[in-house]
């Protein structure tokens, strides 16, 4: 006599933290497939990202970040991407999604405004700053006791780990890396800590 009672409740705390990170795992391999696609077939995705002062290139906002210079770009995005998406994808995929469009959403914004009229940026680094902003940020929003201690945490180690590259990122940066993709990712990730805890009533969850 089979029981699946107990083997859907063995194997659902697995399947939970699969979940969890299949989105970050998901969307760092359409990277991948968009930069071997971008490599093997004629002509160039890279003109299919954000341009700024254009209104043609608003599409860029949510396009450019699966796109890449090279595959030197793609491979230094890639780990801190996925260490820190990670992170925000333990709380859920659909509060890693709303990270995700806050960063794309107000970093491209910030970039398309500030940058000079024509520049073309492309690159998932304005994400990574927007994980880093929510994991940091989040410490200070609303929820339970537990939780933020646990916030606190990850956002030491976060630091220790990212914080001189962040600042790095933002502060007298080398040109032909965009500083207002970083910041305004940063911005996006860190109201996604606030508005998320807010509109949840701020009961978060881990």
């Amino acid at each position: 006599m089979t029981r699946p009672d107990v083997t859907s409740t063995a194997d659902s705390p697995r399947r939970s933290a699969l979940g969890r990170f299949a989105s970050p795992i998901l969307l760092l391999a359409a990277m991948w497939l968009v930069q071997f696609a971008d490599a093997v077939l004629p002509g160039s995705f890279t003109g299919f990202g954000l341009r700024s002062w254009n209104p043609s290139g608003l599409p860029g906002v949510f396009v450019g970040p699966l796109l890449h210079a090279n595959w030197q770009h793609l491979i230094a995005n890639s780990v801190p991407f996925l260490v820190l998406g990670c992170l925000v994808a333990v709380e859920g995929a659909r509060r890693f999604w709303a990270v995700t469009a806050f960063a794309a959403v107000i970093g491209g914004a910030g970039t398309w405004l500030l940058n000079a009229p024509g520049t073309l940026t492309v690159g998932a680094s304005g994400l990574v700053f927007g994980y880093f902003g929510y994991t940091v940020l989040r410490v200070f929003a609303p929820g339970r006791v537990s939780h933020r201690i646990l916030y606190a945490v990850i956002a030491v180690i976060v630091i220790a780990l990212y914080g001189g590259s962040m600042l790095a990122g933002v502060v007298g940066v080398r040109e032909g890396i965009s500083w207002q993709a970083h910041l305004f990712g940063a911005i996006g990730g860190g109201l996604a800590a606030f508005i998320g805890r807010s509109a949840s009533g701020g009961r978060g969850r881990p």
